[in-house]
């Protein structure tokens, strides 16, 4: 099977790196930037394209000579870039974390024929499979509550933070509003509210926002409460919240000396030298899902944990492991006709069907991603 990898970035490279070690797939790797694909290990046997995904017909080429593709593009292009893949008729799994609403596009994917995994990384993405699962199982859901977070082990100063992923991404986290369920009704908050201090066994305290990372569970499942809430060290909030109300993070252009910039691409230059991920840098991932619910008439606390860390054989990031891994299994689930729904698919979709969760799961325990459920009646 031809698989395409579009976006060789910090995520992008280790699924290459997964897939190309199964005699099952052909990998061909694409990206704009000719780095990125020279960074991939020259013993590894993948396909390297230097293509720009802007150019809808260079797109549309790259596609259609392949069988399955993984979107891993920044989320500012992931609704056109998985628009195209879905109009060439082609099965997709998509990481980016595009603003738009990708059921608008279920439309386009049925008619197609296409089988459309989109979020599917660790949050969003495992995270809703999981859920997806206990939805399944439980008679009714009351809350769900998603902590999540990727941290380097090692605490820099000013910010105490890398990032695992797209830069772009991260300022996103940061501004754009968080939608959460409440009381039944779906409601926006703004990114990086109501801030609260959590432990964590063997990491300490972090402290949690809200973010928006429900995504399509907002639609999908039916809880009077739902939230997702991001992890950093003691501090970041206040330090990214002064950035974002003094402007740095607007799209909006402003003039300096003559010429017309947006402040957020150059707090993007600028912050990416400070948060990159670097050869060498130990990162972590963790992430607590708490689902209360009922099940034949009791009151079921379900509760899912997971602490990764980088490889140290590989060198290959925590991040980039639990998001990566993620979508890579989901692709060999397709490949294997586990799968066949059609159609936008959300990831917990999928967590309906025990026997795709078993193997997805089985597949990330193979690479050292674990994920313990603990269920406690009350």
């Amino acid at each position: 099977m031809k698989a395409l990898v579009l976006g060789v970035g910090l995520v992008g490279r280790p699924m290459i790196l997964d897939l190309a070690k199964d005699n099952e797939f052909e990998v061909t790797a694409a990206d704009i930037n000719s780095a990125n694909l020279e960074a991939i290990d020259k013993e590894i046997d993948v396909t390297k394209l230097q293509r720009d995904f802007s150019n809808k017909s260079q797109l549309i080429d790259l596609v259609s000579a392949h069988d399955v593709v993984i979107s891993a593009v920044p989320g500012f292009m992931g609704f056109d870039t998985l628009k195209t893949i879905i109009e060439t008729g082609k099965n997709v799994v998509d990481i980016s974390f595009m603003p738009e609403d990708p059921f608008e596009l279920d439309d386009l994917a049925v008619d197609k024929n296409v089988t459309a995994i989109v979020d599917c990384g660790v949050s969003p993405g495992m995270t809703n499979i999981l859920i997806g699962q206990l939805n399944s199982i439980l008679d009714e859901i009351d809350s769900v509550i998603i902590y999540v977070g990727g941290l380097p082990v090692t605490r820099e100063l000013p910010f105490e933070y890398k990032a695992g992923f797209s830069p772009a991404d991260v300022i996103e986290e940061y501004v754009r509003p968080a939608r959460i369920i409440e009381n039944g009704k779906v409601i926006t908050r703004p990114a990086l509210s109501e801030p609260e201090l959590i432990n964590f066994p063997g990491i300490g305290t972090l402290e949690a926002f809200n973010s928006d990372g429900l995504r399509t569970l907002a639609k999908t499942i039916k809880s009077p409460n739902m939230k997702e809430k991001t992890l950093r060290y003691p501090g970041h909030i206040e330090k990214v919240k002064l950035l974002r109300e003094i402007g740095y993070f607007s799209h909006d252009e402003i003039e300096v000396n003559g010429k017309k910039i947006k402040p957020v691409d150059l707090s993007a230059k600028l912050l990416f030298p400070i948060w990159e991920m670097k050869n060498g840098d130990i990162d972590l991932t963790v992430l607590k899902i708490i689902v209360n619910g009922k099940k034949d008439g009791k009151k079921i606390v379900s509760e899912y944990n997971m602490l990764d860390y980088s490889d140290e054989q590989t060198g290959i990031h925590s991040m980039a492991r639990t998001t990566g891994y993620t979508a890579t299994m989901a692709v060999r689930m397709l490949a294997k006709g586990l799968y066949n729904g059609k159609g936008i698919i959300a990831p917990e979709f999928i967590g309906e069907d025990k026997a795709c969760v078993d193997f997805i799961r089985n597949g990330l325990e193979e690479r050292g991603v674990i994920y313990k459920e603990t269920l406690r009646y009350l």
